[in-house]
This record gives structure tokens, C-alpha cells and sequence, in this order.
């Protein structure tokens, strides 16, 4: 197995090798860039130049799709009404995650396991599969067609994920670390606050990016439960571009530019705590 990849002062075959392994690895790059490059410069043409010349550049930069988008068609609110659900559900999510998380981490008593089984069988059952009940409850509660409905559902989903990340992290810091805390004068919320949460947060920043991606892409839950433009988010905002019998793709593409820049934009700010969240333990 070859596991050093130095170019310099290997042999021909390895050279060969390590050559076709970058050359898969362009390839699934360009695989992946290329779509999102051709959806962007879509978004500057005009629907027949799309349909006519599907890859080609555009004739120039012209933002009228986007004023389009963003003012006539109400994508500010639908916008905004995404960056607000998103937040919210997100903000609850670290804040009860990461507390249910140290509780099981640090806290031993009979049930613990089973706490965090309970958590963990969150994440084996889907709540798509469960959308008659959950449907009737929300309609019990009387928050159907308010974004307090899919706040909390969202919350749901993502709590699991996060307890099962966040609590393998708070595991692996070392306990002396609270003790001398307790010396000091904490107590368990300053220690959780103070300590805790600052050590593990590159992996606040991998469930953030974890849990905000599906929850901002989410199309299903907001279709169902919101029924007014008012409260709509953005997901289903971009489905009044599909008519019944033509669809006109330089707003859709337009929409699509809109809707991945809050994502891609969170991603570049967190992508080194992310990294880090996702190779820790990898070596020891």
C-alpha cells in the first residue's frame, strides 16, 4: 500500500501513479465546479440565450435577473425568512446539543446510556417517515402556517447529530482541566461555558456546517407546514419559477446563485475550524 505521496526521488511506477491520482482527483474537481460555474453564468443571460447556448458566456454582466429576482419577485423576503429559521433552529440546536452533549459526557448515573441511545435513535428515524402524526400534532399545537413550527422540527432533527458529535469531543478533554476549574470556584455552567465549549469548537463549527446545510436546503417541511408567501423560505420561494408548462431558468439560476452564497459564505469563514473538526482523533 502506497501511503507516501512525495513525487521527488520516487520510482517511475510510483511517479505513474501518483500522476493518475491527481489526475482523478482534477477530474472530480471539474466534475463538481463546473456545474455551479455554468448555473452562475446563467444566471446572467437571458432565457433564450440559456436554451439556445447552454454553455457558453454570457454577452455581458447584467444584474437585470438579479433586481429582477431580489425585487420583483419578493426573493429579499423569502431570503431573509431562510436566514432567520436558519439561525434560530441553529442557535437552539448548539445551545440544548452541546448542554444534553456534556450531561452525558461528564455525568455518570444508571440511565446514561439509555439518554444517549434516546438521542442517538434521533438520528436512525427519519421524520419525513413520521409526517401524519407530526402534521397532526403541529395542527393540535395551532402553529401550522407559523415558522415556529419548522424552528422546532428542525431542532429536532439536528439535536441528535450534535449530542453524538459534541459528546465525543467533551469525552476526550481531560478531566484535570475541571478540577482545576472547580479549585478555582466554577461551577458546572462556568466550567460548561468557560471550559468546554471554547475547547470544542471545531466541533461547534462541524455540526454548524453539518446541521445548517439540510436545514437551509430544506424544501419539505416548509411546503407543508407554511402556507402564507409572507413566511415562506427560500427552498419554495424558487418553485414559483417552475410553471406548469415552461420554467424560466435565468431567474432560476438567479435564485439558485442567491440561495448558495449564505452557505458557501459560512463554510469559508468555519472551514478551518471545520477541517480540524473532522480530522480530530485521526491521529493520535
Amino acid at each position: 500500500m502506497i501511503t507516501d505521496f512525495r513525487y521527488r526521488g520516487a520510482s517511475l511506477a510510483k511517479k505513474l501513479f501518483i500522476t493518475l491520482m491527481i489526475a482523478i482527483m482534477l477530474i472530480y474537481v471539474v466534475l463538481i465546479i463546473y456545474p455551479l460555474f455554468n448555473m452562475v453564468i446563467s444566471s446572467f443571460k437571458t432565457n433564450r440565450a440559456i436554451l439556445s447556448k447552454p454553455f457558453a458566456l454570457p454577452d455581458s454582466l447584467d444584474f437585470k435577473n438579479f433586481k429582477t429576482v431580489w425585487i420583483d419577485k419578493g426573493f429579499s423576503r423569502y431570503f431573509l425568512n431562510s436566514i432567520f429559521v436558519t439561525g434560530v433552529a441553529m442557535a437552539f440546536v448548539i445551545l440544548f446539543g452541546s448542554m444534553a452533549a456534556y450531561g452525558i459526557a461528564r455525568y455518570t448515573y444508571k440511565a446514561n446510556t439509555l439518554v444517549y441511545m434516546v438521542f442517538l435513535s434521533g438520528i436512525m428515524l427519519p421524520l419525513k417517515a413520521a409526517i401524519i402524526p407530526l402534521f397532526l400534532l403541529i395542527k393540535k399545537m395551532g402553529l401550522i402556517n407559523s415558522q415556529l413550527s419548522i424552528i422546532m422540527i428542525f431542532m429536532a432533527m439536528g439535536i441528535p447529530s450534535t449530542v453524538f458529535i459534541l459528546s465525543g469531543f467533551m469525552k476526550s478533554i481531560p478531566i484535570e482541566l475541571e478540577y482545576a476549574a472547580r479549585i478555582d470556584g466554577c461551577n458546572d455552567f462556568s466550567i460548561y461555558r468557560r471550559i468546554v465549549m471554547p475547547m470544542v469548537a471545531p466541533a461547534i463549527a462541524l455540526v454548524t456546517i453539518y446541521n445548517s446545510v439540510p436545514i437551509w436546503n430544506d424544501f419539505f417541511f416548509p411546503l407543508i407546514f407554511l402556507q402564507s408567501n409572507a413566511i415562506k423560505t427560500l427552498p419554495v420561494g424558487l418553485s414559483t419559477f417552475f410553471g406548469q408548462h415552461s420554467t424560466n431558468w435565468s431567474l432560476l439560476f438567479t435564485g439558485l446563485t442567491i440561495a448558495i452564497l449564505p452557505m458557501l459564505i459560512l463554510y469559508l469563514f468555519m472551514s478551518k475550524y471545520f477541517i480540524k473538526g473532522m480530522t480530530a482523533g485521526a491521529v493520535k
